[in-house]
């Protein structure tokens, strides 16, 4: 079995049924992983949507870890590929301070540009051309996310300086590894346009160590979902049967 971590997606009204998720996979023995995942503002460059998602956690995290330990993916793809790499820390530094009223374990943070931005997030913990500022708080992890579609709109030289863009390489994630920080794959898919070879990437990706999370297992993956049926009505003490979708032997193989 190659599945040994969950990634739980929680949207901010979700909280009593992500109550019952983290039990379930906790007794299941699986490495969990919450995010919180607001549909409506994802790409967002909006500074007050990273702190509404760090005010979520403060206000819930002692409710959902009551079911479970896991780690705190902050927000899903906060951050749009216009965003700079000074913003980027100083919205973090700000979030990840609120979080740490609660949570003193890894905080997972995704790269801005719908996780593909990894030289913003790379040169925001190093300081790089960001006029000094940087991510204070050292116990975090970078998550790319990884698909056909992916883009590098700021790619930079080793100082920070924006040198080009283009579809997202594998190279693009060596510079990222080079920051210091725990990395991994956040999320990765084979859906999407664009010639981003997301299968290479996430081989190469793999060949670092570094740990990688399919999308999706069920509900939010349209072709990328791996079993069907979705979206069952949930009735307590009751099962649902379902059958693994030709998308999983395509996201299972790469794991």
């Amino acid at each position: 079995d190659k599945i040994k971590s969950l990634r739980i997606e929680i949207e901010p009204n979700q909280v009593a049924h992500a109550v019952r998720w983290i039990s379930e996979a906790s007794a299941n023995g699986y490495n969990i992983i919450c995010t919180y995942h607001k549909a409506t503002v994802l790409g967002s460059d909006n500074a007050n949507d990273l702190q509404d998602a760090a005010d979520w956690w403060k206000s819930n995290y002692v409710a959902l870890h009551a079911s479970g330990n896991f780690i705190i993916n902050l927000m899903n793809e906060w951050g749009d590929h216009n965003l700079t790499a000074a913003s980027y820390a100083t919205a973090y530094n700000s979030a990840i301070a609120t979080l740490r009223n609660v949570y003193t374990g890894k905080i997972i943070i995704d790269v801005p540009g719908w996780g593909q931005e990894a030289y913003v997030a790379t040169n925001a913990v190093k300081g790089l051309g960001t006029g000094g500022v940087k991510i204070l708080d050292t116990n975090i992890v970078l998550s790319a996310h990884i698909y056909p579609g992916g883009y590098v709109q700021q790619r930079t030289d080793a100082n920070g300086n924006i040198t080009g863009s283009g579809v997202m390489v594998a190279s693009d994630l060596d510079y990222m590894i080079n920051s210091g920080r725990t990395c991994i794959i956040g999320e990765f898919g084979n859906d999407g346009s664009s010639s981003s070879d997301w299968s290479g990437i996430v081989d190469h990706a793999k060949s670092k160590s570094m740990t990688v999370l399919a999308w999706s297992w069920a509900g939010d993956g349209g072709t990328m979902n791996m079993i069907t049926p979705q979206f069952q009505p949930y009735v307590a003490n009751q099962s649902y049967p379902y059958t693994a979708s030709a998308y999983f032997a395509i996201a299972y193989a790469k794991l």
